[in-house]
């Protein structure tokens, strides 16, 4: 390297790798700069420079780079963009939630400025209203988090106090205690509806008006469950925002259709409002703070342990099937959860996955070649009743993986049928028993190929798998392993079956 112009113009990774190497070698920034204090006290970076560099506020001289080459055993042309090497520039996400992205690199593309430009010309080529893009962001935090929100659990804890069950008589109480009155109405003012894009399959449940009425669809009377979680959003809405004034309005159905999905559907504003972001955050928050009112973390736990995380644990606690399946991806001591709430044709209503599952649909598009192997869609086009268990096999990248879920198919308040489905990844679970998971994942993964998609499992992995559930002490991860288990995609151009079920996508 002749100068530090010559190095600028090939760092544009360099901070990311020197930050995952760092990372993997579980050093702090405090270490790292102990360690070139060490070697060379005079070339040797603060913390504060290092923290630049990861950043890319800054290149280091060349001598800064050697010595932290020097600490990582590396050759310095390894950090620049010639050697890109995947795995040394894709951010780690740890124990952390969601799919592992690539890195916002070189930072210079990927500064607040760029970005202001560039996001709402995608939403505006992709049809993806600003609203639905607040929605994706907070659904990204939600999985980086892994459902983990203590100050939500303990501002829940000090109004319900830990109670398990909440009965609809405790709701109301805890209502008028905050000073709050419940008003019922037989026909949703216009009011209420104006801006909040909701279509003919869905019904406004609730809404608050300032400073101090909740308004409750007289049709809620029939349905304690979920007026019970209205109740709770609405408390939530005044503990956290202190009845700041904002519409708070509650809608049961398949709203928020995207034009894309329903040509008839009037294009909403692909502008990034900061409403936007601030509406959809305070749905999330209240949205969560009913769920941990409803079902309080520890007393849940408790409960689904007892009763081996059986759907049906809901009714015990006085909830709805939604209601108990979401909070088991907060409550569970297992981090690696998802969760589907799926209309039909194409419509994912709502989604989790703090394990990092592909999206077999979408929420804001229709797919062109979508896998009907997934158990939450073979549910949706199933006469069945009560709840079906199955264990399924997905690649996520390159590497099998095995998952388990249950799905239930139920009638939200507007009609409309939908399918709930909660699911984990077992690939962790195998591995903290000292068992090789994608060995085993592989070997279940070839016997689906050599029948067509779906096999019994072999005894050998059946065993190991049982013993994985019984740990775990969920219920339906038993009776999936006691039914075939199915070869899943993410999309059909990648469909693992002999044959295929779809051709080749060109879209």
């Amino acid at each position: 390297m002749k100068s530090n112009k010559s190095l600028m113009r090939k760092a544009h990774f360099l901070g990311t790798k020197i930050r995952n190497l760092r990372k993997r070698n579980r050093l702090t920034m405090e270490d790292l700069s102990a360690r070139c204090i060490k070697i060379d006290p005079e070339s040797a970076p603060s913390v504060s420079y290092l923290s630049m560099i990861e950043r890319g506020k800054r290149v280091p001289s060349e001598e800064v780079l050697s010595l932290i080459a020097s600490i990582f055993q590396k050759d310095i042309k390894w950090f620049l963009d010639d050697v890109p090497e995947e795995d040394a520039i894709t951010p780690n996400k740890g124990s952390k939630g969601g799919i592992n992205g690539m890195a916002l690199e070189p930072n210079f593309l990927f500064s607040n400025d760029i970005l202001q430009i560039a996001i709402p010309e995608m939403l505006s080529q992709t049809g993806t209203s600003g609203r639905q893009f607040a929605h994706l962001l907070i659904r990204a935090h939600q999985e980086h988090n892994q459902n983990h929100f203590p100050d939500l659990e303990r501002a829940a804890e000090e109004v319900g106090l830990k109670r398990l069950p909440l009965s609809l008589e405790d709701i109301i109480a805890i209502t008028k205690n905050m000073g709050l009155k419940i008003k019922w109405f037989h026909k949703t003012p216009q009011s209420a509806l104006d801006g909040v894009g909701i279509d003919t399959q869905s019904v406004v449940t609730s809404f608050f008006e300032p400073p101090n009425q909740i308004n409750i669809n007289q049709l809620m009377k029939n349905q304690p469950h979920r007026l019970k979680y209205d109740l709770a959003v609405h408390i939530g809405h005044c503990v956290l925002h202190d009845k700041n004034g904002l519409r708070n309005v509650l809608v049961a159905g398949r709203n928020e259709i995207s034009p894309l999905q329903d040509p008839t559907v009037q294009s909403q504003s692909s502008n990034v409002d900061p409403h936007d972001i601030l509406h959809a955050w305070r749905d999330f928050e209240c949205s969560f703070f009913a769920g941990a009112l409803l079902c309080p973390k520890v007393p849940f736990r408790q409960l689904l342990d007892r009763n081996g995380y059986e759907i049906g644990s809901g009714q015990i606690a006085g909830v709805s099937e939604s209601v108990a399946m979401r909070r088991m991806t907060a409550v569970s001591p297992y981090p690696h959860w998802h969760y589907f709430d799926a209309y039909a044709p194409g419509k994912l209503k709502a989604v989790y996955r703090g394990n990092g599952i592909p999206l077999p649909w979408g929420n804001m598009r229709l797919v062109q070649d979508p896998c009907q192997h997934w158990a939450v869609f073979r549910m949706i086009n199933a006469p069945l009743e009560g709840t079906s268990s199955q264990i399924s096999i997905l690649n996520v990248g390159d590497e099998p993986r095995i998952y388990s879920c249950e799905s239930i198919k139920v009638q939200d308040f507007a009609g409309n049928n939908h399918v709930l489905c909660a699911g984990i990844d077992l690939n962790p679970a195998i591995n903290a028993q000292g068992n090789d998971a994608l060995s085993l994942a592989n070997d279940l993964k070839q016997a689906c190929v050599k029948n067509g998609g779906s096999s019994s499992i072999p005894k050998a992995i059946k065993s190991d798998l049982m013993s994985i559930a019984k740990i775990l002490n969920i219920n339906w991860v038993e009776r999936g392993i006691d039914n075939e288990a199915r070869l899943i995609c993410s999309r059909g151009a990648v469909c693992p079956r002999t044959p295929s079920c779809y051709e080749p996508c060109t879209v």
